[in-house]
């Protein structure tokens, strides 16, 4: 069975830092101390007799702890990602700027095999970074997003 996911791509263009997008660094001890390839888009799992854009603005709210901004969201595309999730990903242009991110949270033994359970936040901290600079922090799986959204800003 394919496990679908719905999140939510904003931008923004900077007169000094360009085009902007806002990425969450994912929680957890796994990526505590990780950078490259250690942030996403806000997103999350929803089931197929659900509508994608209720799920990622539901999941957006749940992972930044504020809704998404009110905005007029086009569909960017839906992304196969490595592990055979189809990501279903929907944009808009917005200035959104949160008082603070608390994200929901999951449990976690760790140090693994411990028997130490914890929990810890699904995204750690969240905030806009410039497209190059997002290449580098995108997880691998999601840079096809970046690129839709070049082409989608492109008028294609």
């Amino acid at each position: 069975m394919t496990v679908l996911s719905a999140g939510i791509l904003l931008y923004r263009r900077s007169p000094t830092a360009g085009l902007e997008v806002w990425i969450a660094h994912m929680g957890g001890p796994f990526w505590a101390r990780k950078d490259a390839a250690a942030w996403s888009i806000p997103k999350g799992e929803y089931l197929d007799d659900e509508d994608p854009l209720v799920a990622a603005q539901r999941e957006f709210a749940e992972e930044i702890g504020a809704p998404p901004p009110a905005a007029d969201y086009s569909l960017l595309g839906t992304f196969r990602q490595p592990s055979g999730k189809i990501i279903t990903v929907f944009t808009a242009e917005s200035d959104f700027e949160p008082g603070g991110v608390v994200s929901n949270t999951f449990p976690l033994e760790w140090p693994r095999g411990s028997g130490t359970v914890r929990n810890y936040p699904e995204i750690d901290h969240a905030e806009w970074t410039n497209e190059p600079v997002a290449r580098t922090r995108l997880v691998r799986g999601q840079l096809p997003v970046l690129d839709g959204l070049i082409r989608h800003l492109q008028g294609g």
